[in-house]
């Protein structure tokens, strides 16, 4: 059945209750904060310049160090813009459903990752079709 935004319910339980729209809001606020934090602690290692002096091996480690933090930057930065995508889906009430079909994604599904944009469905066909697409032929 359809709600009035358009997003199937496949039951008479509700679904995204202002309850459950709390929960969520509160665990993605809880991990952007986390983040914001482990950001803020990696620019300020990156600020710091590397030691002087060393051998090859030591400039190595510390260059791996770096590329690593670098990585970690951008991981964050990447899932911070998903966490405020996912906090203005629950603002606008589209979060929990599905962006192709407009189905539930599930409960446990979102608490296994908060960020879930497709139903399980979905998230199959999408993988599916990036495999046929990877096969040499």
């Amino acid at each position: 059945m359809m709600n009035g935004k358009g997003h199937q319910h496949k039951s008479h339980q509700e679904y995204m209750t202002s309850q459950q729209q709390d929960y969520f809001r509160q665990i993605l606020e809880q991990w952007r904060d986390r983040l914001l934090l482990e950001l803020k602690d990696v620019r300020s290692n990156l600020m710091s310049g590397p030691p002087e002096g060393g051998d090859l091996i030591d400039q190595s480690v510390l260059d791996r160090e770096r590329m690593m933090r670098c990585l970690t930057r951008d991981r964050h930065r990447q899932t911070l813009q998903q966490i405020s995508a996912a906090l203005c889906r629950l603002e606008e009430g589209s979060y929990g459903y599905c962006l192709v079909s407009g189905e539930e994604i599930g409960l446990q599904r979102l608490k296994a990752y908060p960020l879930a944009i497709l139903s399980v469905e979905m998230q199959e066909q999408l993988e599916k079709r990036q495999k046929q697409s990877c096969i040499p032929l």
